[in-house]
């Protein structure tokens, strides 16, 4: 008897834009509840049959912390459907999809949906521990005395906030400076990495032009009256010239710039999954199916930050039951140029297959013609916790309009991880 897949039926994503700019307005919860509402939708769905929605988010608002609920509430759907946040940083969403995928596969649930989102226009400033414990004594005090008495021991400096960042607490790096090492440790040069990341603006604008993205990204109303229907990244002139005048932002002698590193991004995505079998029955069309998902993790006080996802491939492949030669395409979250690259080198060295997973050979040689052909997060933007969904949807999109059949999907994330999942299209 050949096995109930579990399968994607149908997902979406806001157009990702630059923080701070179209979606400044917009919380966490309202852009979630925008691809909730619109994947039912699209999918032709009765919503009170979804049992559970998972949502990956980074950084989630200190009120409504659970996102995931937030965004339940937002879209409309059906309040009695459970809702769950998880954080796996830049995978967040791809691990939702494999959370739900589990729970349908383990007969919890029948019906769920996935996704994610990240507005880092939300992101709050941080405030010292001494400040949080004074203000918190000051709210306990009861009499106006104890007030008094507080207020006497108030500093200026406890209202210096501590900007947001993206730091390793571990190593105390961010995750630029760390994907910079990572380059001078694989040899990626400045050159290739600005090429590369190029030609990932090419490709995307390329994509929109040819209306690609139309199949799953919704346009998404502000509440100042603009209507978003388009990734605001994107730059089609982009030219090496240009790039090449940019100035490294981690190290004064790095190669990192902000021209081959994904920008900071507002957008939300999701997708609805089932079995097969249940999606038939429903008369439902169906995107694509799951057919492998591996995480890894690394010392990061002895590895590279972001070389994850190399240890997740072999994972990934085998669980899914083939071979690297069967991919027809890849989709690499591209964080910076310099860790799509240097995955690239890994992937391909016998040496480091020897030295790092005890293999015999290399995983296998990427055939680049076969890479984010529709352009990644460099130019397409990057909100954390809804990257994960984006890659998904974006590959078995493609995958359709090529008739082929399995992508690979890389993705590096912050504390040493890497997730990688095995997709098949399917008609």
């Amino acid at each position: 008897m050949a096995q109930d897949r579990i399968v994607i039926v149908n997902g979406v994503r806001t157009p990702f834009v630059r923080a701070r700019t179209v979606f400044q307005k917009m919380p966490p919860s309202a852009l979630g509840g925008v691809v909730l509402r619109e994947t039912v939708a699209c999918s032709d769905i009765d919503p009170t049959l979804i049992e559970e929605t998972y949502f990956g988010i980074v950084s989630a608002p200190p009120e409504g912390s659970n996102i995931s609920r937030e965004a339940l509430f937002d879209s409309g759907l059906p309040p009695t459907i459970a809702a769950t946040t998880v954080n796996r940083y830049c995978a967040s969403a791809a691990e939702a999809v494999a959370g739900v995928a589990a729970k349908i596969l383990s007969g919890q649930i029948e019906i769920g949906m996935a996704g994610g989102v990240e507005s880092i226009s939300s992101v709050r400033a941080l405030f010292s521990q001494e400040a949080t414990d004074y203000f918190q004594d000051l709210m306990r005090a009861k009499t106006p005395g104890q007030k008094i008495g507080m207020v006497g021991n108030f500093k200026a400096g406890y209202l210096a906030p501590h900007a947001p960042g993206i730091k390793e607490p571990t190593t105390g790096l961010t995750m630029g400076q760390s994907a910079d090492l990572m380059a001078r440790e694989f040899k990626v040069g400045r050159e290739d990495q600005d090429r590369f990341a190029m030609e990932s603006h090419h490709k995307a604008a390329a994509a929109w032009e040819k209306g690609f993205f139309k199949s799953h990204v919704v346009p998404v109303a502000t509440p100042d009256g603009k209507v978003v229907d388009r990734d605001t990244d994107i730059r089609a002139d982009s030219g090496m010239e240009k790039l090449g005048s940019l100035r490294p932002v981690f190290y004064k002698d790095g190669t990192i710039t902000a021209g081959n590193a994904s920008p900071l991004t507002d957008g939300a995505s999701a997708c609805l999954l089932m079995k097969e079998s249940k999606a038939r029955e429903l008369g439902l069309k169906i995107l694509g199916a799951v057919r492998g998902y591996a995480a890894a993790a690394v010392d990061i006080k002895k590895e590279p930050l972001l070389i994850g996802p190399a240890y997740a491939m072999p994972k990934a492949l085998k669980q899914a039951g083939i071979s690297w030669n069967q991919i027809d395409l890849f989709e690499f979250h591209e964080a910076f140029a310099a860790q799509v690259l240097a995955t690239f080198t890994a992937v391909e060295s016998a040496q480091w297959a020897k030295e790092k997973l005890g293999a015999s050979q290399a995983i296998g040689q990427v055939d680049r013609s076969k890479v984010n052909v529709n352009g990644g997060s460099i130019p397409l933007g990057h909100p954390f916790g809804a990257t994960g969904v984006r890659v998904i949807l974006q590959a078995l999109h493609e995958l359709r309009a090529r008739k082929k059949n399995l992508g690979l999907i890389s993705i590096c994330a912050a504390g040493g991880i890497g997730a990688v999942m095995i997709v098949e299209a399917m008609d």
